[in-house]
């Protein structure tokens, strides 16, 4: 994603850094491949510089408050069927976009061992009070995606979205092995999270 100054955005990786704001992009050059140098300020680590190939930043929506009152109502904005996540559920079912796992997780370009670390961050998600509004803001961009969602709606997303993100991981194994890359140390290094869905995904492992 080309993230640009201004941007207010989330590390998936450091969800305990807040949401901060993207201060300065470099456009560099990384293995041949072309990516950004990002400087972003969080209120709770102050500036941090991360490449954006790595970190997988994650944009924030503005509030809803100064949404709609830049661009009217959340019904109007949905209606319009902007770009976006609010854009992308006016076009289809809000479940489509809530259990859907970060491209990071699949993107095919990636190697597989690679995609095997970020999908381990995932789990550190969980149905706790605090943590699964952790995971809806980081799914949705909403400061606060109970304006959007109940909290039994949200629990019910959560809970398909774990089963989706453990299929991707047994499957991210899989293309692992074939590869021949080395991922004994990586499976070894699994979060007891990580371990238990792999179990249900693929339970004859």
């Amino acid at each position: 994603m080309k993230h640009k100054q201004g941007d207010r955005v989330t590390h998936p990786g450091r969800p305990e850094w807040g949401i901060g704001e993207v201060m300065k992009v470099e456009l560099i050059t990384r293995d041949g491949r072309p990516d950004r140098r990002v400087w972003i300020k969080f209120p709770n680590e102050g500036t941090k510089t991360v490449l954006a190939s790595m970190a997988g930043l994650e944009t924030i929506e503005k509030p809803i408050a100064q949404e709609a009152a830049e661009r009217g109502t959340l019904l109007d904005r949905e209606a319009s069927q902007e770009s976006g996540w609010l854009g992308a559920i006016a076009k289809s079912r809000p479940e489509e976009a809530m259990i859907a796992v970060p491209d990071r997780a699949t993107d095919p370009f990636m190697a597989a061992g690679v995609r095997l670390k970020f999908i381990y961050g995932l789990y550190r998600f969980n149905k706790s009070g605090g943590s699964i509004i952790e995971w809806a803001i980081a799914q949705t961009g909403l400061d606060d995606p109970l304006a959007r969602f109940n909290r039994h709606e949200l629990e019910q997303f959560f809970d398909r979205w774990c089963w989706e993100r453990d299929r991707v991981l047994a499957r991210t194994i899989d293309e692992a092995r074939k590869a021949g890359e080395p991922i004994d140390a990586l499976l070894r290094d699994a979060p007891p999270a990580a371990r238990r869905g792999l179990k249900k995904a693929a339970p004859a492992r």
